[in-house]
């Protein structure tokens, strides 16, 4: 899993029929200490983030697990939003 602050919601009067129903979030992936690292990328949101909240994410095949269904063309999906991310300090 990996971390990223949603930075913006796609709005797509067509897309694949297994996606309809969910919210495809524009995110921006990040590190722990909440540093951009790469490129944003398009997730389809299954737990209802908004925009600014800190979600973590999957990507590559596991993506369509939180989906119900077999198939569906997601290269990421947004599985859970963070309340807080707390790091211990290396002094």
């Amino acid at each position: 899993m990996f971390l990223a602050k949603v930075i913006g919601t796609i709005w797509a009067t067509r897309k694949d029929e297994h996606l309809k129903g969910f919210k495809l979030q524009f995110i921006q992936p990040i590190t722990a200490d909440r540093k951009n690292t790469g490129a944003p990328i398009v997730a389809v949101d299954t737990v209802g983030a908004g925009t600014g909240e800190t979600v973590f994410y999957i990507t590559a095949a596991e993506a369509v697990i939180p989906l119900p269904v077999d198939m569906a063309p997601v290269d990421a999906s947004i599985v859970g939003i963070v309340d807080r991310i707390d790091l211990q300090s290396s002094k």
